[in-house]
C-alpha cells in the first residue's frame, strides 16, 4: 500500500512538473511572437501626479499657460480612473485636496460592476454620454477572445468612439462641461481608465480656456506616462497567458490600453466636420458664448 502511495505521489509530482514546463514553454513562445510599438508620451510633465493606492491615473491639471500667457490655477480640476478600489484609509487624501464633488463619466453597466467607493460627504453625480446598448462591450470582448477582432479593427473602433463621443449626445456633453466649469469647489471627474472620456473632457475644457494645441495634446498624452507600469504589466500578462486564448490578437489590448494623438484628432475633426469649427461647437453645442468663455478664463487662470 505504501509503495502505491509513493508511486502515486511521484506521478503527481511529475505531472505537475510537466504542466509547469508546458506553461513556461508556451509563455516563452508567446513572448517571442509579440512585438509592441512604443506609445506616445507627454513630453512635459507639468501636472502633479497624485499617488493614491488602488487608483490609477490620478492627477491635477494645473500650472500650464494658455495662448494669452495666463496660468491655470492649482487645485481646480482633478482627473482619474475609477474609484472602485479606493480604500477608506485614503479618504483623507480627498479631504486634503478639497474635492467636494465627483462626476462619474461611466455608463450604468460599468458603474454596476465597479461602483465608486467614496467618503460620505462628497457629492456624487453620474453623467454618461455613452450608453452600452445591447451589451456591445461584452459582445466585443467575446469577439476579441475568438480572434474576430485584430489590432487594426481595434484602432478603427477607438477612432469611431472618439468621433461619436463628442457628437452623438451633445446635451450630455454640455451638462458635463458646464457642471465642471460652474463649480466653485475643486472637482474630480473620471471614467474607467481616466484616459479617453476623461481625456476628451479635459481637452474641451482647455480649449474653452484657450490653451494651444501642443499644451492640450501633451496633457492628454500624459495618461500614457502615468499608466505605463500598469499597461506594461497588463500586456506582459496577456502575452504570457496567450496560450489560453491563442486566437486573440494581443495587439487589440495594446490599442485599448494607450491613448494616441490620432484619437483626439478624430474627435476634433468630427467637430469641425459637423459644426464648422471648435469655436462654433463651444457656442452652439456647449452653450458658452464668448463673454461667458472670458468669465471662465478669468475664473480659472491668473
Amino acid at each position: 500500500m505504501k509503495i502505491r502511495v509513493i508511486c502515486g505521489e511521484i506521478k503527481m509530482k511529475n505531472l505537475i512538473k510537466m504542466s509547469f514546463l508546458l506553461i513556461t514553454f508556451l509563455s516563452i513562445y508567446s513572448c517571442k511572437t509579440q512585438h509592441f510599438s512604443t506609445p506616445e508620451y507627454g513630453k512635459n510633465e507639468t501636472e502633479k501626479e497624485i499617488r493614491i493606492k488602488k487608483v490609477h491615473n490620478f492627477r491635477t491639471v494645473e500650472n500650464i499657460k494658455n495662448i494669452d500667457g495666463r496660468t491655470l490655477k492649482q487645485g481646480k480640476f482633478y482627473r482619474s480612473g475609477h474609484l472602485f478600489k479606493l480604500k477608506k484609509k485614503s479618504f483623507h487624501e480627498f479631504e486634503s485636496l478639497g474635492i467636494k464633488e465627483i462626476i462619474d463619466l461611466r455608463n450604468s453597466k460599468e458603474i454596476a460592476k465597479k461602483p465608486d467607493n467614496l467618503p460620505r460627504d462628497i457629492v456624487y453625480k453620474n453623467y454618461s454620454a455613452f450608453e452600452d446598448k445591447g451589451d456591445q462591450l461584452d459582445q466585443a470582448k467575446k469577439m476579441v477572445l475568438k480572434g474576430k477582432v485584430n489590432g487594426s479593427d481595434a484602432d478603427q473602433r477607438m477612432v469611431d468612439f472618439y468621433k461619436d463621443y463628442v457628437t452623438e449626445n451633445p446635451e450630455m456633453i454640455k451638462k458635463i462641461i458646464n457642471e465642471i466649469l460652474e463649480s466653485d469647489q475643486p472637482i474630480l471627474y473620471h471614467c474607467t481608465a481616466g484616459k479617453d472620456r476623461t481625456g476628451i473632457t479635459t481637452a474641451l475644457i482647455l480649449i474653452i480656456l484657450k490653451f494651444d494645441r501642443q499644451t492640450i495634446y501633451n496633457e492628454y498624452l500624459l495618461s500614457n506616462n502615468y499608466r505605463k507600469k500598469l499597461v506594461d504589466k497588463r500586456l506582459k500578462l496577456a502575452t504570457d497567458l496567450h496560450f489560453l486564448y491563442p486566437k486573440m490578437d494581443v495587439k487589440v489590448l495594446e490599442k485599448l490600453s494607450w491613448v494616441e494623438s490620432d484619437y483626439l484628432d478624430a474627435a476634433f475633426s468630427e467637430i469641425n466636420k459637423k459644426y464648422g469649427s471648435v469655436d462654433a461647437y463651444i457656442q452652439q453645442v456647449l452653450g458658452i458664448p464668448e463673454d461667458k468663455r472670458q468669465e471662465y478664463i478669468q475664473k480659472f487662470t491668473y
